[in-house]
């Protein structure tokens, strides 16, 4: 019998590849020995009822990361969006609130399905103008015109920042607008753990965000899955109390200690150098997006330690640019027809950045593809619930025009639904799709 998967990843590791790519600790953390592989025997205490070393070590990141309190996740940001969306349903239910979301159109699909499992309605926020699919770029003003045009009050604000592209949102703004409807702010903060370290404390539970979700393994050193939610101390009371609740709602009986033991080691080093290295990483950073801009580079975003280039700016697709860096030993994070994502953090060294900028100098620019799609404007058939959960069948893309989807056609990465399960499909939305290559998906049964 052949083990695809484990000779994959082990001829992967073999090849040193420069590893711009999630997570953040690159393959250069100390491996955790297969022993360290418990369950929650006696004296490792239990997750989501900590009275033990996790509580303990949940308190150290919460200390760290400055919030009332800070659990950690196994199962990625994916189990704390799932937590904050039934945070905000309790808490809907225990004022009497309708539960109305209010969300950015570039949610993580997590988002939908997690609405739809704990029957959330949202009102979708798309972009101003015509925008990129992974890319709502909310202004302040524009989130309380939306905010002003419900026909009812949300019960909460739901943001995506910082974006797969690498955009960061005006959070404290944001906060300062829920804060004055009396609405709850929560950030899918899944890019950004690393915000809380710069010069400039940039963390949505610093900005006045009432809750977020981390993914530590993103971009600090620690193993994949591991993630935090973080309650803030201006959070309702509950929210406080019931976050432990609303994580065990959705997570395994069984978190992998080897995540949870990366998680712990991380503090030390968080608490004691990552200030630092970041500081130096963001320099860094920012050379390099200078060097390659004055090279014809379109550089896009203000994350400062991701790099975003619209590919056909400098005449490829995004996909084509990462083809030639894979001849070079380096692999990006993303690649789709407009863009290429690089992710780097304090494990990557500075031969590594180097190596990156000489590559994509050396690769010969040529004349600007201008071809390009906007995310779709789409409108409501039916819930994402009942569109979810309806009797489906699946068709190709090309003649699904003004059907209903029914389950999402995304992968992850960058795991953003070109359209919303409910939602009647338009040519615009036919045109996404076959842009993005989706050739089949999912639409309601008729009659």
């Amino acid at each position: 019998m052949n083990t695809p998967l484990y000779d994959f990843v082990k001829e992967y590791n073999t090849k040193n590849a420069v590893r711009l790519h999630m997570p953040g600790h690159k393959g250069k953390i100390a491996a955790l020995e297969s022993g360290f592989d418990i369950t929650e025997i006696d004296g490792a205490d239990v997750l989501y009822n900590e009275k033990g070393i996790l509580k303990e070590s949940q308190k150290n990141a919460s200390d760290i990361f400055g919030t009332y309190k800070t659990l950690y996740s196994a199962e990625g940001s994916s189990l704390s969006i799932r937590a904050m969306l039934s945070l905000i349903k309790m808490y809907s239910l225990n004022a009497r609130k309708h539960p109305l979301v209010l969300a950015g159109r570039n949610a993580h699909k997590v988002f939908m399905t997690a609405s739809a499992l704990l029957d959330i309605d949202v009102k979708w926020i798309f972009p101003e103008e015509k925008a990129e699919l992974l890319s709502v770029n909310i202004s302040p003003s524009y989130l309380e015109k939306c905010i002003s045009d419900c026909e009812e009050m949300p019960v909460a604000v739901y943001i995506t920042s910082p974006d797969y592209l690498g955009n960061i949102s005006d959070i404290k703004a944001m906060s300062e607008i829920c804060d004055k409807y009396g609405i709850i702010l929560a950030v899918d903060n899944a890019h950004g753990a690393y915000l809380r370290f710069l010069p400039e404390n940039m963390h949505p539970i610093s900005l006045g965000a009432h809750m977020c979700c981390d993914s530590a393994h993103k971009t600090l050193p620690v193993l994949t899955g591991g993630g935090y939610l973080h309650i803030s101390e201006k959070a309702p009371a509950l929210i406080k109390s019931q976050a432990e609740n609303a994580m065990s709602l959705f997570s395994s009986t069984s978190p992998s200690f080897l995540i949870l033991t990366s998680l712990d080691r991380a503090n030390e080093y968080l608490c004691n150098k990552m200030y630092e290295d970041t500081v130096k990483l963001q320099a860094r950073i920012c050379e390099l997006k200078t060097r390659l801009s004055s090279v014809g580079y379109s550089v896009k975003g203000n994350e400062p330690l991701k790099l975003t280039l619209a590919a056909k700016a400098y005449g490829y697709t995004g996909d084509e640019l990462a083809e030639l860096l894979r001849k070079d030993n380096i692999e990006c994070e993303f690649s789709d027809p407009d863009y290429i994502v690089f992710m780097f953090s304090t494990s990557t060294e500075d031969d590594e950045i180097n190596r990156l900028k000489n590559t994509l100098i050396g690769i010969e620019k040529r004349a600007a593809v201008t071809q390009i799609v906007s995310i779709p404007v789409l409108y409501r058939a039916m819930s994402v619930k009942d569109a979810l959960f309806s009797s489906s069948e699946e068709i190709s893309t090309a003649f699904a025009e003004n059907r209903v989807l029914a389950s999402p056609s995304v992968s992850c990465p960058p795991a953003v639904p070109v359209a919303v399960c409910g939602e009647r499909l338009n040519a615009e939305a036919i045109r996404c799709f076959e842009y993005y290559g989706i050739k089949k998906i999912n639409v309601v049964k008729e009659g």
